[in-house]
């Protein structure tokens, strides 16, 4: 299935990355490669993303991967990746787990293949929903999801326990897309377990990550039983789904000018009068309950999991909230941007672990990289955007080190442009990219506010893939403020 997917936007003849580098003999690899089965000695099929990582520190800012005879480029170094960002020249690509993900989210925002005209509709036609007036309009209700959140930590503050930060995350970013994006309640705080919708779209990240580790044409047999759990949980997913959409449609809309399902349902494209089809609502409903959730839990448990071990950036985070909130209950929606350092904060979290931690570009005609490396028209590049953000030329030798103050106005002024990007780059770069931040900052506002963030001494922080990065194991003991 990867294999069939990569093609579909690759010209006629050209079968892998190798095909689009004239010369691919160029870029080194890692050593010990085994015929047929390629860079596979002390490989995880868990850890592929932090596998890359330590590669690229050996092989420096563009190398090469092979795996079952398919050979993939990864680009790193500063300059290359600002190269990359021309959009005259390069373009995203839409290959391996992202491709992997179609089966469930075809023509989708995040998924469509740059020629599907599905994109261009739905962009134009969402857009909107993240303006700055939209983003206020969703403030009230982002408040009343993170008060269930805060409810819950109360709950296990008064009674001494932790909590699971990962987990209690990603049951507020759903909820919050929901209620924000859908006018849905999943009701995730009173399961004890997670809902089924999470479980489902879990599910098929990982599957579409474990895709990528066996070859294509035996993946029907050595992931049988993972595939039917992988139909299952599309099943699942557009069940749910077509059920909100269903509730929406029978309560009339809100005339096109409301939330996103509003806008898919009920508006038109300004200028050609199209509208969105029934099964491309359904994607990108999908699209956004996947990324409009996965992600930012992930960028909000790693800051938890920084601000618990490093107590003076803590203490410096919360000062800046009192002072901006003061006595404020609920802040309104201008009060969140000015947390400057609690956003340094999470800026510098998703700069060490950028949740989303590579995005692929190929070029849309013959061109040189960086003056030096050959690129036929289709060939593409993975840019691993976790070692980009380590690169110790921009970053420093303490690149490594957790530090906000490499977010202040003048140190980003100093930099390169194209070293931060955890949203992605270009045209398809996230159009929910306000929306997160707002959210985020928001919530670790509120939490900062309201608790001490008690780490357990024994935690060595590990991290988990599934397309997206997440803490593992992840708990904290919130202790409320006197």
């Amino acid at each position: 299935m990867a294999e069939t997917t990569t093609r579909a936007v690759l010209p006629k003849g050209f079968r892998s990355a190798e095909h689009g580098w004239p010369e691919l003999h160029r870029i080194p690899h890692p050593p010990y490669r085994l015929p047929l089965l390629g860079d596979v000695l002390g490989a995880s099929r868990r850890t592929p993303v932090q596998d890359s990582l330590k590669y690229a520190r050996r092989l420096g800012p563009v190398f090469r991967r092979s795996a079952f005879g398919k050979e993939f480029v990864f680009t790193w170094g500063a300059g290359l990746v600002a190269d990359l960002a021309d959009e005259s020249r390069f373009a995203k690509h839409v290959g391996l787990g992202v491709a992997n993900l179609r089966p469930v989210a075809g023509d989708g925002l995040f998924t469509a293949y740059n020629h599907e005209p599905n994109w261009q509709l739905a962009h134009d036609v969402l857009a909107p929903g993240f303006s700055r007036e939209a983003m206020a309009g969703y403030h009230p209700m982002m408040l009343t999801v993170a008060e269930r959140l805060t409810e819950h930590w109360d709950r296990a503050a008064a009674g001494g326990r932790s909590v699971d930060v990962p987990g209690d995350m990603t049951k507020l970013t759903l909820e919050t897309i929901a209620h924000t994006g859908f006018g849905h309640d999943f009701g995730s705080f009173e399961w004890s377990r997670p809902h089924p919708c999470v479980t489902a779209m879990v599910g098929t990240l990982s599957h579409a990550q474990r895709l990528n580790s066996v070859p294509a044409p035996l993946s029907p047999l050595l992931l049988r039983r993972a595939g039917r759990r992988n139909a299952a949980d599309i099943a699942c997913l557009n069940r749910i789904v077509d059920e909100v959409v269903r509730v929406r449609r029978a309560g009339g809309g809100g005339g096109g000018d409301g939330d996103l399902l509003d806008r898919m349902l009920e508006t038109a494209h300004p200028e050609t009068g199209e509208r969105l089809s029934a099964e491309n609502v359904r994607r990108q409903v999908i699209t956004f309950l996947v990324a409009g959730h996965e992600t930012t839990s992930g960028a909000l448990s790693f800051a938890l999991h920084y601000l618990s071990r490093h107590p003076d950036v803590a203490a410096r985070a919360r000062a800046e909230v009192d002072r901006v909130w003061g006595d404020t209950v609920a802040p309104g929606y201008e009060q969140v941007a000015k947390l400057r350092y609690v956003r340094r904060v999470l800026d510098e979290s998703l700069r060490l672990w950028p949740t989303a931690p590579a995005f692929a570009r190929e070029a849309t005609r013959d061109t040189v990289l960086g003056g030096e490396h050959p690129m036929r028209r289709g060939a593409w590049t993975l840019v691993l955007t976790l070692m980009l953000h380590r690169d110790p030329e921009v970053w420093g030798v303490d690149a490594e080190r957790f530090d906000p103050a490499r977010f202040e106005a003048g140190a980003v002024r100093a930099r390169p442009a194209h070293v931060f990007k955890p949203f992605g780059t270009g045209a398809r770069a996230c159009i929910g990219r306000q929306f997160a931040l707002h959210e985020a900052v928001l919530v670790l506002g509120l939490l900062l506010r309201r608790y001490e963030l008690r780490p357990d001494p024994a935690y060595r922080l590990r991290v988990t893939e599934r397309l997206t990065l997440m803490p593992e194991g992840l708990r904290l003991h919130p202790e409320r403020r006197g």
